[in-house]
């Protein structure tokens, strides 16, 4: 069994194409909490609440790298996705961090940002386009196959 995480933009379906695409595979998914507001509210919500928003978020960051840090250190493989609508320093340390602990990492973004990601590129395995890619990349992995 492959275990994957996938890291990265939370706003669109990529998560949801690459386990449809990869269900005939021997793999493993695991992601952080994709609710925005779940995510956010997160340590406040356990752990009481703040008046200052920084310490809100700070408790909502450290809740979430608990998460974060067992699903990366779990993987095999590290997908991370830079989407087009926001900026995700979040997704930038994951690979970072993925990078430091040795893994394989796998970087999805549109050519838009390229150069902002050049570094992040060059510490992946692989830099795709595309949700499929990563299904392709997968199954190339697990089985030697190469898309028809």
């Amino acid at each position: 069994m492959l275990n994957v995480y996938l890291s990265g933009e939370i706003h669109t379906d990529w998560r949801e194409q690459i386990i449809d695409g990869a269900a005939e595979l021997a793999v493993s998914f695991s992601a952080p909490v994709t609710d925005h507001a779940s995510s956010d509210d997160c340590g406040v919500a356990i752990m009481g609440a703040e008046a200052d928003k920084f310490w809100h978020d700070n408790k909502g960051a450290k809740l979430n790298a608990i998460r974060t840090r067992k699903g990366i250190e779990e993987a095999d493989v590290v997908v991370v996705r830079f989407g087009d609508k926001y900026k995700q320093w979040n997704a930038a340390f994951d690979a970072g961090y993925a990078a430091a602990l040795g893994k394989s990492l796998i970087i999805l973004h549109q050519d838009e940002h390229q150069h902002a990601l050049k570094e992040v590129d060059a510490a992946a395995l692989a830099v795709v386009k595309e949700p499929a890619q990563v299904v392709q990349i997968l199954r190339y992995v697990l089985t030697g196959t190469l898309p028809k």
